[in-house]
């Protein structure tokens, strides 16, 4: 008998191009209100961060634009790209409400990860970055690289 190969069952999955496009500053973590099919396609790794962003609405906030794609055991209809509700303290909610109003700051979400038995999403405060500042970022990480080659190479010698 073949062992079954053992299934991640906690991904995490990443924005990452949020952090080239922003500019991070503070970061919160919230819970997400889902259905049952919903945590079962996260489990599974089948949804899209990247398109998303979070929207302050009666003070409260909500998540647009995450699609959960679902899976084939689903039967029914459903919504991939339904409004999901964030669920954040009192004082979270208005540190995140004065820094869009405010100070012009983008609520972003940076990642969806499990914590113990809940489903957590990492939501941040960024600052857009111009095509200057994207390209100074991507300088920065190919100098870094370079360093890394050359202290390699210097050290096997």
């Amino acid at each position: 008998m073949a062992k079954d190969k053992k299934i991640n069952r906690k991904p995490v999955i990443e924005n990452r191009q949020a952090k080239f496009n922003y500019k991070l500053l503070e970061s919160f973590e919230a819970g997400i209100s889902l259905l049952g099919w919903e945590v079962k396609s996260i489990r599974a790794s089948s949804l899209e961060l990247k398109d998303s962003y979070i929207l302050m609405k009666k003070g409260e906030a909500y998540i647009i634009g995450l699609s959960i794609l679902p899976l084939k055991e689903v039967t029914f209809s459903v919504d991939p790209l339904r409004v999901r509700k964030l669920l954040l303290t009192k004082s979270e909610l208005s540190k995140i409400f004065k820094a869009t109003q405010e100070k012009g700051l983008t609520c972003i979400p940076t990642k969806i990860f499990w914590k113990d038995n809940l489903i957590k999403l990492k939501i941040s405060l960024g600052q857009g970055k111009t095509k200057f500042d994207k390209r100074d970022s991507i300088k920065r990480k190919e100098w870094e690289r370079e360093k890394l080659k050359t202290k390699n190479f210097n050290s096997n010698l």
